[in-house]
């Protein structure tokens, strides 16, 4: 016998109720912030040392090759996987993934200690546990062993975040600081990136090569909580251009994840970056100029220079941006919270000073979040 199910019914819609919500003035709640940073990157070498003794002969000798290498504004990087003592680019996603479990656990440790006591927070303070990468992966994951590492309470909420790139810190801080708000929890990010493991076998490709030349690890965290001193969290804005996704892609290869970065990705955001920093700060009554500190994710030299010009800033309000590309290289989503964490070090900002945190990745999307200094 063939059972036919009743068909789905829906409930009335009362009149103008979709559209009721719009209307409604904004709830005033107590605005979650960044109590404390913290960060851990492992070892270091130059970027002329790597270039030396490593990848000149990884790619031939080849000139192009050795002056984009040495033009993309870095002068250390730091990784697990240092190619001058382990080779991984015939190792399989298999034991890449195993070996990000080995050497991020005890870097992700160190960032997230060294961010509670930074925020004043003991273990059994925090309420949510939100960890991000889209380098590694394992089920139980990092999120399982680090609860563990630190001691979290058993009924510790935990979140993984994967595979957003970049732009990952600013949705996840998003995230995070709604649900300290919301339920009055501490909360705890960690951004944990180890592109090293994913280097690829040579070959002429130009997007590898600037992937190659940028990117190195870094762990970072940060603790949110309602209220207090540190970063408000106050707005968020996103844009993702859906017709031009295909010219930044991270995919996952037999041999690792392979990276896929168009020149024209300056381009592409050139079109973007003005309307998300319009949107986001005139609705909080700001212009540019109003702005004390602006945490960009140093994705290149190139795309700095755009947000630049196209936002209408001097060069001196990126100098953190730079610093941070010159010092660790592109650390994909961790890079944005080094930046802050920069800032929130070299500048006196007053109390109520507004900050900006961008960053940008795949998709090809672009994250914008307004922060507000409090002392």
């Amino acid at each position: 016998m063939i059972v036919v199910p009743a068909p789905l019914t829906q409930a009335p819609v009362r009149a103008g109720a979709s559209a009721a919500w719009r209307q409604a003035p904004p709830r005033e709640l107590l605005a979650a912030t960044v109590a404390g940073l913290g960060s851990a990157v492992p070892p270091g070498r130059s970027q002329a040392d790597l270039w030396e003794s490593f990848f000149a002969e990884h790619y031939g000798h080849w000139d192009l090759a050795r002056r984009l290498w040495h033009g993309c504004g870095i002068d250390t990087r730091h990784g697990v996987a240092d190619p001058c003592e382990v080779d991984v680019r015939e190792w399989g996603t298999e034991r890449r993934m195993r070996r990000f479990n080995e050497q991020g656990l005890p870097l992700a440790r160190e960032a997230a200690q060294g961010c509670l006591a930074d925020a004043g927070l003991a273990p059994a303070d925090v309420g949510l546990l939100t960890v991000v990468s889209c380098t590694g992966y394992a089920t139980p994951g990092l999120d399982v062993m680090l609860a563990g590492e630190l001691g979290l309470d058993a009924g510790v909420q935990r979140l993984h975040i994967g595979h957003m790139g970049c732009y990952a810190a600013v949705p996840a801080l998003a995230t995070v600081a709604d649900a300290a708000t919301a339920r009055g929890k501490a909360a705890l990010m960690l951004c944990i990136e180890l592109p090293s493991l994913h280097i690829q076998a040579p070959s002429e490709d130009i997007e590898q090569l600037v992937a190659h030349a940028l990117f190195a690890d870094a762990a970072t965290a940060a603790a949110v909580v309602p209220g207090g001193a540190g970063f408000e969290v106050r707005d968020v804005v996103a844009r993702t251009d859906i017709e031009h996704a295909a010219m930044m892609t991270w995919d996952v290869t037999d041999h690792g994840f392979r990276m896929g970065l168009s020149p024209q990705v300056p381009q592409v955001l050139e079109r973007h970056v003005a309307g998300v920093v319009s949107e986001l700060l005139a609705g909080h009554g700001l212009a540019v100029e109003d702005v004390a500190a602006w945490a960009v994710h140093p994705g290149g030299p190139a795309i700095l220079e755009v947000i630049a010009e196209r936002v209408g800033l001097e060069q001196a309000a990126l100098a953190e941006s730079r610093s941070v590309l010159r010092d660790f290289g592109n650390c994909s989503s961790a890079t944005v919270m080094l930046v802050l964490d920069r800032i929130r070090r070299e500048r006196d900002l007053l109390d109520g000073d507004p900050v900006v945190l961008m960053a940008f990745g795949p998709g090809l999307t672009l994250y914008a979040a307004l922060l507000r200094h409090r002392r």
